[in-house]
């Protein structure tokens, strides 16, 4: 796709570019300029901007816009007499004169909200498939990132082989629980999750900030009676909340709630969040929900927490309905992995008899989003050569 047109307007402070197939955008001077992808602008390599706002003239303006031979935006500007080329697909990459979403509590293109029917289709791969590190494991980041959840099969039934997996695509989150925890039964242990107990479908270590944004749970061994574990989207909770009850939705994202942690002599940590964090324009960013570490609510108005428990144990009872849950028994060599600003996990209680041993350990998304974005541009050069 190329462009066919370009037009100023507003005397320089804006122009209208239209391509090929009819689409049509809008930009402004000022953006054009600051986002200007020259090598005086742009480190090459890096791409990092050379230059502040304050190099570039408050009354910059465009002087003339046109389109070269290959579809291509050549613009220069005032008064600096800078010439700078913006390639076509670039702009439409970039395009923000778009219809933007004014309701509370979207999600974006890229996020797929899921039910229980995401049972008959897990995202897995096989560790082995994993290690290439090929386009099958680029596809099993992508449903991390869509889904917020997917499965490894095959691990080595080894302690710590976990950390290998983290290491795949970014770096282990180290916290007072070290660098990976184990989850099983213990006497007088530091956090329920190292009991039998079933456990409340729930995000992990709300009392952080910033909180951990993805956690690996491995198995290791598994022969007791029980122990399910069990998944379930927040923000698809979230929705169905904002749908059935927006005052509620409305309510959890308005007011802040605490979360502490106090379980080991010189550890104590606290936050204060949202139960469903939103940003400033509406989109829905992050869920957090843990009853065990939750704190007296005081950042409530007296006049409103009646409402505002009843609206907290309106999405509880959306949590734990059924068609919300995809449930799973771990195998030995099993890993899950979910994204802990989105989707809880949670626990069946299980018997005394037999033995259940699982490894866990936090990593960020950052990292797990930086080699995706690099096996897709692998992907496409490679498409790119081989027309």
């Amino acid at each position: 796709m190329f462009l066919e047109t370009a037009e100023i307007l507003e005397n320089g402070k804006s122009l209208s570019v239209r391509w090929n197939n009819g689409q049509s955008a809008r930009f402004h001077a000022m953006w054009l300029r600051d986002n200007a992808l020259d090598p005086q602008t742009r480190a090459e390599g890096n791409a990092q901007r050379l230059i502040t706002i304050l190099d570039i003239p408050a009354e910059t303006t465009l002087s003339s816009a046109t389109v070269n031979g290959i579809g291509d935006l050549v613009l220069s500007f005032f008064p600096e007499n800078k010439e700078v080329v913006f390639p076509s697909n670039w702009l439409r990459e970039h395009n923000y004169d778009i219809p933007h979403n004014e309701n509370k509590g979207w999600v974006g293109d890229h996020i797929k909200t899921w039910d229980n029917a995401l049972n008959n289709s897990i995202p897995t791969i096989g560790y082995a498939q994993a290690q290439k590190k090929n386009h099958e494991f680029g596809s099993w980041l992508g449903a991390v990132e869509s889904h917020g959840f997917a499965v490894m099969t095959g691990l080595p039934v080894t302690s710590g082989t976990l950390i290998d997996v983290a290491e795949l695509f970014g770096y282990v989150r180290e916290t007072n629980y070290g660098k990976f925890f184990e989850v099983r039964s213990e006497i007088n242990p530091v956090n329920l999750a190292y009991t039998g107990l079933g456990l409340q479908a729930h995000t992990d270590n709300p009392y952080r900030d910033p909180v951990p944004t993805l956690q690996l749970l491995a198995c290791l061994e598994n022969s007791a009676d029980g122990g399910d574990s069990i998944v379930v989207d927040g923000f698809k909770a979230a929705e169905i909340l904002r749908e059935e009850s927006p005052e509620s939705f409305d309510l959890l994202s308005g007011y802040p709630v605490r979360f502490e942690y106090a379980g080991t002599d010189g550890v104590r940590l606290r936050s204060k969040r949202p139960t469903i964090e939103l940003g400033p324009d509406g989109e829905m960013l992050s869920i957090r929900f843990n009853n065990r570490s939750s704190a007296p609510f005081t950042d409530i108005p007296f006049a409103d927490v009646d409402r505002f428990y009843s609206a907290y144990r309106k999405y509880a009872e959306i949590i734990e309905r059924p068609e919300m849950k995809v449930s799973f028994m771990m195998q030995p060599g099993d890993l899950f992995i979910v994204d802990n600003t989105r989707v809880m996990h949670a626990r069946k209680g299980f018997s005394g008899a037999g033995t259940r041993w699982l490894q866990g350990c936090y990593a960020d998304k950052d990292g797990l989003l930086s080699t995706l974005s690099s096996i897709r541009s692998r992907a496409e050069k490679s498409q790119e050569a081989a027309q």
